[in-house]
């Protein structure tokens, strides 16, 4: 059975930062893009960042362009957003996602996600 855990989420101020974490286990995403998405209360999920599978290309939302940083463990199972110089608007359930296709376009497999909540 495919998993991806997520973790690292919780209440952080304007201006703070965040490293969320995701596991992949069941089967190997070593090959493959990985990626995050996000759903803000009242709003439709969208995509965050992805990575391709060795780490050498990464794409990102204007959004967090230039605050949100996206890597891989050595292991390609893994991987982590590093979320700085985070905003009010950035408060969402993050969603640990592979295969991204395109570097953009979710697949088939969703971790449960984890709460990021930025107070102003």
């Amino acid at each position: 059975q495919v998993q991806l855990v997520e973790s690292g989420g919780g209440l952080v101020q304007a201006g703070g930062s965040l490293r969320l974490s995701c596991a992949a286990s069941g089967r190997t995403f070593s090959n493959y893009a990985m990626g995050w998405f996000r759903q803000a209360p009242g709003k439709e999920r969208e995509f965050v960042a992805a990575i391709n599978w060795n780490g050498g290309n990464t794409y990102y939302a204007d959004s967090v362009k230039g605050r949100f940083t996206i890597s891989r463990g050595n292991a390609k199972n893994t991987v982590y957003l590093q979320m700085n110089s985070l905003k009010p608007e950035d408060t969402a359930v993050y969603s640990c996602n592979a295969p991204v296709v395109d570097l953009k376009s979710a697949g088939d497999y969703w971790g449960k996600g984890t709460l990021v909540t930025v107070s102003s």
